[in-house]
């Protein structure tokens, strides 16, 4: 509740004023509800603030001794969320609440019968009747409490309304675009609307009953969904899946196809033929530049059709994941945005402002412990820091895991130290188990490459560690030529690679 009007001077009427009431002690205000991350029901709305009740018209007559009835044995009653009555409360007329009337006048808290008066106390009113400037003032302030309470602006509207016979009429209209169900192409609703029935929720079950919720989108008309691998990794042996459209219909999936190193991952929907599947057109991540418009949609939290907006924030993001299960890591080249992305969003689309995907959305940063999204069990939140996978490289995966069920990855055969940060990636002095680092015959060494050499560059990329060569490495496909800057001895040189190939994740 907005407490800037709180205090707020009432500006002196005319003529003479009874004491004020003694203030009734302020009720308690209970907390907010603790906000759980499963869906459930909606939480009670808060009793709204009761609207004053109507003045004498303006010039009308009043008794110079006016009857008052007498009061009532208990406080009136306003029904709870509940349905059970409770007295009502000073605080139903707001501190702050601009509508709130003077002190003595008609329908304000000294008056009889009102809601802030003593009960069986009974004050003067004015002789004369009520002028029409306050008459104005009255709804002009009450309009104005429309803006700071809301939720009473129906009841104010008819009370204004009915006062167009009085000396002093006043007009409201109400607010509102008679084209508001058409939304203008471009808008961030018409490209939610449209994407929405393409993107479902995913739940995944391993054969212990462990699982989690992440997101996916429709790929193409034969029922395939695009999503990540960490989503559905725990449902890949042996487990259960499902996919539920925004219409709330439910399949189950099985898993084609996952590359643990790219984090993604290819699902095909079971026994869809009435399913409607409309995939998401692909954009082109190549194209994207910083500050250019995203919508990301998701379930964070198990909050199925969320929708986001930001900006892409930076390109080619090195950023290394895990899901926390103990497994490899996750490397990519990502396209960072400050669209709310939280644990759940994992697999759904990073949209441009035509509607296109440009991106899966697959990790955060994280104040609270530095991970990604990885197990979408860990209740981390946004800090505005998320990244996607680029969908050029996705569709390239994906198409790949869609023919063959199994990824392939680019290399240059030679490992690397994945520690060493700031100066460049370092060819280790040994590879896996006191192998050779460098592989004979491979890429590396027919590069001239050797233990050691300190890559700092790639193409135009800088290289600043071992990671950020993986992930700028797997942007590309097998056979493309890169040339490499690297340092040896102190000395800086180039060299071209013709990238090898590596199936599987094994």
């Amino acid at each position: 509740m907005s407490t800037e009007n709180e205090g707020a001077a009432i500006p002196p009427e005319a003529g003479p004023r009874p004491a004020p009431p003694a203030p009734h002690p302020d009720p308690a205000v209970p907390p907010a509800p603790d906000f759980k991350p499963a869906v459930g029901a909606a939480p009670a709305a808060p009793d709204a603030p009761i609207g004053p009740p109507g003045e004498p018209a303006a010039g009308a007559n009043l008794p110079a001794t006016p009857t008052v009835a007498p009061p009532p044995a208990t406080p009136p009653a306003v029904a709870d969320a509940s349905g059970a009555d409770r007295p009502l409360p000073d605080a139903a007329w707001w501190p702050e609440d601009a509508g709130k009337a003077q002190d003595g006048a008609p329908g304000g808290p000294g008056a009889p019968g009102a809601p802030g008066a003593p009960w069986g106390d009974t004050p003067a009113l004015p002789s004369d009747p009520p002028s029409s400037k306050r008459s104005g003032g009255l709804v002009a302030a009450l309009l104005a409490a429309v803006l700071v309470a809301g939720g009473i602006g129906g009841g104010i509207g008819y009370w204004a309304a009915d006062r167009q016979d009085s000396g002093d009429s006043t007009t409201i209209s109400a607010l509102g675009n008679p084209k508001a169900d058409s939304r203008a192409p471009g808008s961030v609703s018409d490209i939610a609307g449209k994407a929405l029935p393409s993107v479902v929720t995913i739940e995944a079950e391993s054969s212990n009953g462990e699982g989690g919720t992440g997101t996916g989108f429709v790929y193409d008309k034969q029922g395939h969904i695009l999503t990540n691998n960490h989503v559905v990794a725990s449902a890949a042996d042996n487990g259960k899946l499902t996919a539920t459209f925004s219409n709330g219909k439910r399949y189950t999936a099985e898993v084609v196809g996952r590359a643990q190193g790219y984090d993604v991952a290819v699902i095909k929907l079971k026994n869809a033929s009435g399913a409607k599947l409309t995939p998401l057109p692909l954009g082109d991540s190549d194209k994207v530049v910083v500050g250019d418009a995203t919508v990301a949609i998701g379930a964070p939290f198990g909050l199925s059709g969320t929708v986001t907006t930001g900006i892409v924030s930076a390109k080619n993001r090195p950023v290394a994941s895990s899901d926390g299960g103990g497994g490899n890591a996750s490397y990519m080249s990502a396209l960072q945005t400050d669209a709310s992305i939280n644990p759940g969003n994992s697999g759904g689309p990073l949209l441009n402002a035509d509607g296109g995907v440009i991106g899966i959305n697959s990790a955060i940063q994280s104040a609270g412990n530095g991970g990604g999204l990885g197990g979408e069990t860990q209740q981390s939140g946004s800090i505005g820091l998320g990244f996607a996978i680029p969908i050029n490289q996705a569709r390239n995966v994906a198409q790949q895991l869609i023919r063959t069920g199994e990824p392939v990855y680019p290399v240059i055969e030679a490992t690397v130290n994945m520690k060493d940060t700031g100066n460049g990636a370092t060819i280790a002095g040994n590879g896996a188990g006191g192998s050779q680092a460098v592989v004979p015959g491979g890429p590396a060494a027919k590069a001239g490459l050797k233990a050691g050499d300190v890559i700092v560059k790639l193409n135009d990329t800088v290289i600043d560690s071992g990671p950020t060569l993986i992930s700028e490495i797997w942007t590309h496909k097998p056979g493309d030529k890169v040339t490499i800057t690297y340092k040896r001895d102190g000395k800086q040189s180039t060299t071209q690679v013709t990238l090898g190939q590596r199936k599987g994740d094994s």
